[in-house]
């Protein structure tokens, strides 16, 4: 095994002469772009794939938390009384919601 290898035939420490990507703006995992985490933008409200993620579930099981009222979207009001129709959600909500899923 060499110096620079895992030990299952990868090199750790890829070189721009290497040819790997290490990770760059404008990667390409198996021909899918590479996005960022979506955990890394700031924000306190997260919409259902955000707090999907958050909470290492399905974008499913947020809506089907948000219909049994387990956690509650938040209202964001319209000019001539309307609402946003998107789902977003409290991070302290999300939180809370964890904290009972411990005990």
């Amino acid at each position: 095994m060499d110096t620079e290898g895992n030990g299952l035939g990868e090199s750790t420490n890829a070189s721009p002469k290497s040819g790997i990507r290490t990770g760059g703006p404008g990667d390409r995992v198996r021909g899918a772009p590479v996005r960022e985490a979506p955990l890394l933008r700031p924000g306190r409200l997260f919409d259902v794939g955000r707090a999907a993620a958050y909470l290492s579930v399905s974008p499913w099981t947020v809506r089907d938390l948000e219909a049994a009222g387990t956690i509650k979207p938040v209202r964001v009001p319209l000019p001539g009384g309307r609402e946003l129709r998107k789902l977003l959600f409290d991070k302290a909500d999300l939180d809370a919601l964890i904290e009972t899923w411990k005990t």
